[in-house]
């Protein structure tokens, strides 16, 4: 395969919202499912994110328990995976967690409409910097870079608009959803899966893969795409 091996791993309410209308990163993952995330985190090569994901969440991105660091190193990897953002202005804050969290290689995929000067100080920082000249990312091609840059296993955080465009694109192998059982509400709170949509004659088929009902009160469910 040209690309990794991906797939997208969300936490949402049962009425199918990753946040609330606020768009503060609400925690909507039990701890058991953090302690989920933190395994797969573990076992990736990369993790990517999305544009308002890494401005406005500034995501950490890195593997929380240490017993977990310690396995990868053994295995003759970096502690953390590589993180990775998508976004079309890199209009981070250079104190921002993605950066400056954890031991890890930091990859920015962005556009020309970054400024110059914005580029050499993230690269200052050590992020390596793959600019784009278009007005949006070219995810197939990004995806081929991802891949030779050595990211085999690459898990998707979101946000939904990424989420949705990787997969109408084909560029999704699975999806594995934790569905909390709390509501939201908010008819412009983000959802798994946002951006333009599709007419029903083009919707992304699923395959039910697996199916686990939690004592929290949650279900984990797994697709192949």
């Amino acid at each position: 395969m040209l690309r990794p091996y991906t797939f997208i791993n969300v936490a949402m309410t049962a009425d199918g919202k990753i946040d609330t209308f606020e768009r503060k990163g609400s925690a909507i993952s039990s701890r058991r499912d953090k302690e989920r995330v933190d395994q797969l985190r573990a076992f990736v090569d990369g993790i990517l994110v999305g544009g308002k994901t890494l401005l406005e969440e500034q995501p950490k991105l890195v593997v929380k328990s240490e017993a977990l660091r310690a396995g990868r190193v053994q295995r003759g990897l970096n502690s953390n995976p590589v993180k990775i953002g998508v976004v079309t202005r890199a209009d981070i804050p250079l104190e921002s967690e993605f950066i400056t969290a954890g031991l890890a290689r930091k990859v920015i995929f962005t556009t020309s409409r970054t400024s110059i000067p914005q580029l050499e100080k993230l690269r200052a920082l050590g992020v390596e910097v793959f600019v784009d000249d278009a007005l949006r990312v070219d995810l197939n091609k990004m995806m081929l870079t991802i891949k030779k840059i050595g990211v085999d296993h690459l898990m998707v955080e979101g946000g939904g608009t990424m989420n949705f465009e990787l997969m109408r694109l084909g560029l999704v192998d699975e999806l594995t959803i934790y569905i909390a059982p709390m509501i939201f509400g908010g008819a412009n709170a983000p959802t798994l899966a946002d951006g333009l949509g599709m007419p029903r004659d083009a919707a992304l088929e699923l395959k039910l893969m697996d199916v686990e009902k939690w004592e929290d009160g949650g279900l984990l469910l797994k697709y192949k795409l």
